[in-house]
């Protein structure tokens, strides 16, 4: 490990440079703050030094805070753990100190990096240097001073939206507003730091405070307007999440009471978000995420991943297509096949439309997208198959037809390549059976629309090898995936553990409950649509299949509903043809659908579970837990069948894959803030009185009498294959 330190160099020409080193991103750990006041304050007693340059060692000047901290502060609950680093060290040593400071920054200016350079009298840049604040990401907001000096320095209205989005600006933009004086070459950068630094102290240049500087605030009366809007917005688009709107409280406090000011009330809030749980949630998935890259006898054996440059497609539909897009914005040259000419056209046009998507939302520059296009190539047999890298099978979910590619494509490709399916039901052990190469065989299954969605779900069998599995974790990573790697069942660990979440959707609304109160209920608890809304937009075919599936691996805990076969009946098939429990016209929201209501009616007839023939009667609270608590239910089974390597693989799969609110932390995290005791009695309860849909795993059993966490499950065993 190399050293985490500050150095101090004194120069000839007066000038200390004060540097950090703490690789690879100088992450501001606890050390380091002491460090920099330690030698901001030599400096400022020496003779021989007459103006200060902040940087950071190895090409990056900061990422930011340590977030090892956060997560030391969560377990402990100590706030002490958190040094007074605004007011202690960037108020009174560094802007107030009484030697200039020039910021010398490249690469990396993020988080408490930046509140760094913002605390300097002047920043120089290297070109394309990222600058943020992205704390909110993190359930706090900034907490060195960055909400009083950024709007000071770039204007109330851009800082507000760097703040909200957490999304960085380059150096380049940083220049035109202000944030940087000078963008210099990085062979350039400390040399004209110092001489700037030198001419701030001999008064060739200002001396500028940011805290104290209020000419691109503009008058109160516009400034309460600008943060008037961003309170509407916030409202729509965060709900659920207080560091927003607290954010904009202490941005307005320094407004109306002075940049002193508000740097106090922003330590405070500060303190006050850390131990959130919002915070705490987000601060696990921040490191969740990272964990999923290390899978025990994979990733620790000294396996080298080997180069994939080609992949081949099997089928061009809504999957198909949406994974061939992924792979060729990573320059992975794509096969795409189909059975005939019709559908290979539709194919490759689906991803050219994806393509030219994302360069008409400026997400994607034209020569990129040209380079990207010029990288399909559509066939109508297995002729181009003899040097793939890697197979990959999206045909739609019939056992037989995938049993029949398998078979052909084993003897087409090459030994080394990869026979890959994006099944998201179906056991691999199945699909593969006709074939002699089962340690190649593995599962990549992406989720809808797989160009866009953040997870790569990975299964492997019991014979899948570890070469396998690496590179397809690699391939993930390079197309921007997060992959988890999990264990062979029906549905994975992603759709088997919310596979009872449109179950219970059914049993709630065959129990009376109004199916757009429930949709209404589980929006406002954080995802981003309802259970029926889903179902619309999945289109009635895929849950009418994925259901079968389920009831019969899982017979004893499926709720079986007539009312999806009620519906198709009556011609409906959600979002497909426009009609559903919603009703789907061109450019206006979904709107409710009062025709399906005697639809309804008749399943509650059918299926007669409502107690004495009268709907039951629930709280808004009593409906998110009735949805809820059996996907907690079946995440403990996936938990302790040892589908996924450690717990928090399951939540960062619920919240990449299911949209479940990462500032709950994931579908265990959530479920262990409710409490798995809370959890068991009421699975208990709504067993005893509608059936063993809702009937508590011995898991869960276990958990709750014993007070153990779900998380802690056992955290080093490898996944059940």
């Amino acid at each position: 490990m190399a050293e985490v330190k500050v150095t101090m160099e004194v120069g000839t020409d007066g000038v200390a440079v004060i540097t950090i080193f703490n690789p690879p991103v100088n992450a501001l750990a606890i050390q380091i703050f002491a460090g920099l006041k330690e030698k901001w304050n030599e400096a400022a007693k020496r003779n021989d030094v007459k103006a200060i340059v902040l940087t950071g060692h190895g090409g990056r000047f900061s990422g930011g805070f340590d977030i090892n901290v956060f997560q030391k502060v969560h377990t402990t609950g100590d706030i002490s753990l958190l040094p007074d680093v605004s007011v202690d060290l960037v108020v009174n040593t560094m802007e107030d100190g009484k030697k200039p400071a020039v910021a010398a920054v490249e690469g990396l200016c993020l988080g408490g990096g930046l509140e760094l350079a913002l605390g300097c009298h002047a920043r120089i840049a290297a070109p394309r240097t990222q600058l943020g604040l992205p704390e909110l990401s993190l359930g706090v907001l900034p907490g060195s001073g960055g909400t009083q000096r950024l709007p000071r320095l770039i204007g109330l209205s851009k800082a507000i939206e760097m703040m909200m989005t957490s999304k960085p600006i380059m150096s380049e933009e940083g220049k035109k507003l202000g944030l940087i004086d000078a963008i210099v070459p990085s062979t350039e950068l400390l040399k004209v730091a110092r001489q700037w630094a030198l001419d701030i102290a001999e008064r060739r240049k200002p001396w500028m405070r940011s805290l104290h500087r209020t000419d691109k605030i503009g008058s109160l009366s516009e400034a309460r307007e600008v943060l008037k809007s961003a309170r509407q917005q916030v409202k729509q688009t965060a709900r659920n999440m207080p560091q927003h709107l607290a954010c904009l409280d202490v941005i307005e406090e320094g407004i109306v009471h002075g940049g002193y000011n508000g740097v106090l009330k922003e330590a405070k809030v500060f303190e006050d978000l850390v131990l959130s749980d919002t915070s705490r949630g987000l601060v696990h998935v921040f490191f969740a995420q990272r964990a999923t890259s290390k899978v025990p006898n994979v990733t620790d054996i000294g396996l080298k991943p080997r180069p994939m440059k080609k992949v081949a497609i099997i089928g061009g539909g809504f999957m198909g297509s949406g994974i061939a897009t992924a792979l060729v914005l990573s320059n992975i040259f794509v096969i795409l096949k189909e059975i005939n000419p019709k559908y290979l056209q539709k194919g490759i046009k689906a991803v050219e439309a994806n393509i030219r998507g994302l360069v008409a939302r400026k997400k994607l520059q034209q020569d990129k997208a040209n380079k990207a296009l010029s990288m399909v190539k559509g066939v109508l047999d297995y002729s181009e198959f003899k040097d793939v890298d890697m197979v990959i099978e999206a045909v739609i979910e019939n056992v037989p037809l995938k049993q029949q590619i398998f078979s052909d494509i084993e003897k087409v490709c090459p030994p080394h390549c990869i026979l890959a399916t994006n099944t998201s039901t179906i056991d691999l052990n199945l699909i593969g059976e006709k074939t002699r190469s089962q340690d190649r065989i593995i599962g990549a299954h992406f989720f809808s629309p797989a160009h866009v969605m953040p997870l790569l779900e990975i299964v492997r069998t019991e014979k899948t090898s570890a070469q396998a599995i690496l590179d397809l974790m690699v391939v993930g990573k390079s197309i921007k995936k997060v992959p988890v790697v999990v264990g062979n069942c029906t549905g994975f660990a992603v759709n088997r553990t919310f596979f009872p979440y449109s179950q219970s959707a059914h049993t709630l609304a065959n129990l009376g409950v109004d199916v757009y109160r429930i949709d209404a209920q589980i929006t406002s608890f954080g995802l981003p649509i309802g259970p029926f809304q889903l179902q619309d937009l999945a289109g009635y075919g895929v849950a009418v299949a994925t259901g079968k599936e389920f009831a019969s691996a899982f017979p004893d805990r499926t709720f079986k509903s007539p009312l999806l076969d009620l519906l198709i009946k009556s011609g409906r098939d959600g979002k497909n043809n426009g009609k559903g429990y919603y009703i789907y016209k061109k450019g206006e929201k979904p709107k409710p659908d009062p025709s399906v209501l005697p639809i309804i009616e008749e399943s509650r007839r059918l299926t007669n579970i409502m107690p004495g023939g009268k709907p039951i009667s629930v709280t808004d609270q009593e409906i998110v837990e009735m949805i809820l608590f059996p996907v907690v239910n079946e995440a403990c089974r996936v938990l302790e069948d040892g589908v996924v390597v450690r717990a928090s693989d399951l939540d960062v799969a619920s919240v990449l894959g299911m949209s479940f609110p990462s500032y709950r932390g994931g579908i265990v995290f959530w479920a262990d803030t409710v409490g798995a005791g809370h959890i068991y009695k009421s699975l208990k309860k709504w067993s005893e009185l509608y059936g063993n849909f809702f009937k508590p795993s011995r898991f869960l059993e276990e958990r709750a009498a014993n007070g153990i966490p779900l998380i802690l499950n056992s955290q080093n065993h490898s996944p059940r294959r």
